[in-house]
């Protein structure tokens, strides 16, 4: 009779390091090519926001939306003070929503954004890559005031980007998509 030697507790931290680092690969990779870039800007009294989903209008979504499904793509884009050795403190939150539903027999797109639940632009258009550049890009957009900060301190702008219908294998694998920061210092 043969006893096997029980695993030492170094042996098992190292096996569930191992399991812990492959499913960060594992969903690093299942999003693929997608990835989102932040760029804010300081201008007169706003801080202006530019986002581009690169890789996020992919065939499935394509094909997703040529079937008349409203897909919509949702970035929430948050304000944060940067505070050293302590938890930064958001200072406001806005809510991006484009929305696309195509019409069959017209064979026209639909498209809606939104800003906090409020429509912002409207247009209907059959032209694929202007559907492309409403649902993946947003060019300076004046999402904040900058009254909200304070002057000489150091700040980032978080977005996160959502897509519904949220089915994994349409868009993101795990209902989430991928996010980004970038940082700024507000001089005044």
């Amino acid at each position: 009779m043969s006893s096997r030697p029980k695993p030492s507790v170094a042996a098992l931290r190292v096996a569930l390091c191992a399991v812990a680092i492959l499913g960060a690969l594992t969903s690093v990779f299942a999003q693929g090519n997608q990835t989102l870039r932040v760029v804010p800007l300081v201008k007169d009294d706003h801080v202006l926001v530019s986002f581009e989903l690169a890789g996020g209008l992919t065939a499935e979504v394509r094909d997703a939306i040529r079937s008349g499904l409203k897909t919509t793509f949702t970035y929430n884009v948050e304000l944060r003070l940067d505070v050293p050795a302590w938890v930064d403190r958001t200072i406001s939150t806005a809510t991006v929503a484009t929305s696309v539903e195509y019409d069959n027999l017209t064979r026209t797109n639909n498209v809606v954004r939104m800003l906090d639940g409020r429509v912002e632009q409207a247009i209907s258009t059959q032209n694929d890559d202007v559907v492309r550049t409403w649902l993946t890009n947003l060019v300076r957009l004046p999402l904040f005031n900058t009254s909200l900060l304070e002057p000489n301190r150091d700040y980032y702008i978080r977005v996160s980007a959502t897509a519904r219908p949220t089915n994994g294998s349409i868009l993101w694998p795990f209902g989430s998509g991928p996010s980004a920061q970038s940082r700024f210092t507000f001089i005044r």
